[in-house]
């Protein structure tokens, strides 16, 4: 993973608010984006009102340990339409996001993160 060399709009990823400033950036892109936007809104329905705090304590979980997200995320993938096409524009805007607003030793762990569930999650689609 390439670390990003612009301090200036960036800070450590630290906790909860940072979470959910990552996760409301991310899928701000996601629903802007021509690629992912149809899969998710079209495709899926995803009741963002919901998804988003899922989200926030699915990454808290996974970044920080909090151990609020209680689920199984492949599963809802599953049945999606997609692609390692789509998997690798996940990645991409994830990662940018991160790099837009992180910097340090958790925001490299989080895109590390990001890709190895994108690739656990195309090795159980067959996708890899």
């Amino acid at each position: 993973m390439k670390e990003s060399t612009n301090p200036i709009t960036q800070k450590q990823l630290e906790g909860f608010d940072d979470v959910k400033l990552l996760v409301d950036s991310f899928y701000k892109k996601v629903n802007d984006d021509h690629v992912l936007s149809p899969v998710f809104n079209d495709f899926a329905k995803v009741d963002w009102d919901h998804h988003l705090p899922v989200m926030y304590s699915f990454w808290d979980s996974v970044l920080f340990g909090s151990m609020t997200y209680k689920g199984q995320p492949f599963p809802k993938h599953a049945a999606l339409p997609i692609t390692t096409q789509h998997f690798d524009h996940w990645v991409t805007l994830f990662i940018e996001t991160v790099d837009e607003h992180f910097t340090g030793p958790k925001a490299e762990e989080v895109k590390q993160r990001a890709f190895l569930i994108a690739q656990t999650f195309q090795a159980k689609l067959g996708l890899l």
